[in-house]
């Protein structure tokens, strides 16, 4: 055998003696590359990280964080957690940990010393933003879940929902019902479901959600493999179907695998409309196999196809480089119909293939200039909202007034700026004109944030989203799609 006579060679001729648990990943890791870009070996060390992203829930103290200046920053307490118990706040800085300092301190780190089993408790020091002295607190850790749906909100026309979701995990269908009932229940007349930046998840959990809006009996995805064991259809049901109210799917090039069977489905079978840019493309079906090393391999053993026969996978035959360079290309060509590839939806509409969900209204992305990315990259919009919304508590009755009466100011401009002398970051005029409006509205969204929670951080960022005004300008169309042909057991008004 090939590998192992090169092995053995390299074994015992290698002018150092070579690290042989190094040899054997990299020779799993080309030969598996050479097949296609999803599937992967993934070792033992990463595979509780992967894992967990999917399966819903963890045992630790309940935050979002960020290395922010080199210290441990809380970005969001996770809601009925025990940090959220113990009244951990947006912008709180954990500076020691069971007294030792945290300054410096990496990403696995945090995850090894604040994770661990429920019940345990671990001694934290907090230095809070406008306050002189730190304070220790003690968490009791607890299983903490991961949630698929961010935010779910009426918008300000009190008729149009909104949920924003961002993975797709064990939990995913169970959330979304819970936020359809609770929006339904508020008086929610019409839809849009955000999928922007969803890079997908659990198949049987795509198919669970297509089935909140599909009635029973349409196939909603198929998937075809080398051998015939790995064919399959998925076809939704009546149970869990909720009201045929107008539904537009917002997708981009960072929405992929699960996030393109919902909107595949919602579009080939007439459901709604889809809007945004052309979405990933990654329709590869991958069982992951575990080794007897402790890691696994995610092995690719089927293809997805939409409700009319699209596949969804790009191609990738020029190599991984192009292959996800083009993925997130605002390129004409990209985002352009291939004529060669023309698909029907259930009510005979013309629907494209050639790789990824390609939308029934195309939407140019938005593009910042590279101060305003800076800005953001470097945190500097969280920073400030978790340094000066502190000023702000008492001046508002509820975030209604606040949305409504609080707008960034000349003095909020200063304060943003003396932020970016902190970092030696330079102010650019031109730039900042150009931006002005994206920027107060992060500047006001993450104040809001700190005032309440990431639900009302989304609540701001919304009401300044351009792909979102469209997408409910879109709604009579979405309306007069759904009513192109008879859906089977549903009222189709």
């Amino acid at each position: 055998m090939r590998f192992q006579e090169v092995f053995n060679l390299v074994n015992r001729y290698y002018v150092e003696p070579p690290d042989t648990e190094k040899l054997i990943e990299g020779a799993i890791h080309g030969m598996l590359g050479e097949l296609d870009p999803h599937t992967v070996y993934i070792p033992e060390k990463k595979l509780q990280k992967v894992n967990e992203r999917f399966e819903g829930s963890f045992e630790g103290i309940g935050i979002e964080f960020i290395i922010l200046n080199k210290v441990l920053t809380v970005v969001s307490p996770i809601v009925g957690g025990p940090s959220e118990a113990v009244g951990l706040l947006p912008g709180d800085r954990i500076v020691e940990i069971e007294g030792e300092s945290t300054y410096g301190i990496t990403e696995d780190e945090v995850q090894e010393k604040l994770r661990g089993p429920k019940g345990s408790k671990v001694d934290v020091t907090i230095r809070r933003p406008g306050e002189e002295d730190t304070f220790e607190v003690t968490i009791t850790r607890d299983t903490i879940p991961i949630y698929s749906v961010m935010a779910a909100f009426l918008l300000q026309d009190n008729k149009t929902g909104y949920i924003y979701l961002g993975r797709f995990s064990k939990t995913t269908a169970e959330e979304v019902e819970n936020a359809l009932k609770k929006l339904e229940s508020q008086g929610m007349q019409q839809l849009i479901f955000d999928l922007r930046g969803n890079s997908g998840g659990y198949l049987d959990q795509a198919v669970k959600v297509v089935n909140k809006f599909i009635p029973g009996r349409y196939r909603v995805v198929y998937t075809k493999g080398r051998i015939p064991q790995m064919d399959e259809d998925f076809y939704s049901t009546d149970s869990g179907t909720h009201d045929m109210y107008p539904v537009v799917v917002m997708i981009d090039h960072g929405s992929a695998s699960a996030s393109e069977i919902v909107a595949g489905a919602v579009q080939d079978l007439d459901r709604g409309l889809v809007v945004g840019q052309t979405s990933f493309g990654k329709g590869l079906v991958q069982n992951q196999i575990n080794l007897h090393d402790g890691g696994a391999i995610r092995l690719t053993i089927a293809r997805y196809y939409t409700p009319s026969g699209r596949l969804i996978q790009r191609p990738y035959e020029n190599g991984l480089a192009d292959y996800y360079q083009e993925a997130y290309s605002d390129d004409t060509e990209r985002n352009k119909p291939d004529s060669t590839k023309k698909y029907v939806t259930l009510a005979g509409r013309t629907v494209y293939g050639g790789g990824g969900i390609i939308p029934d209204s195309i939407l140019t992305s938005g593009r910042i200039t590279r101060f305003t990315y800076n800005l953001r990259r470097k945190r500097l919009f969280f920073e400030f909202g978790s340094t000066y919304g502190p000023e702000l508590e008492e001046q508002f009755d509820g975030f209604k007034a606040f949305n409504t009466q609080f707008r960034i100011d000349d003095r909020n401009i200063e304060q943003l700026k003396a932020l970016m002398k902190k970092h030696d970051l330079e102010f650019n005029a031109e730039a900042f004109e150009k931006d002005e409006d994206y920027i107060k509205l992060l500047m006001k969204a993450e104040v809001a944030r700190h005032l309440w929670d990431s639900e009302h951080y989304y609540r701001i960022r919304v009401t300044g989203d351009d792909e979102v005004e469209t997408a409910l300008n879109a709604m009579s169309l979405a309306r007069k799609v759904k009513q192109l042909h008879s859906w089977q057991g549903s009222d189709s008004q």
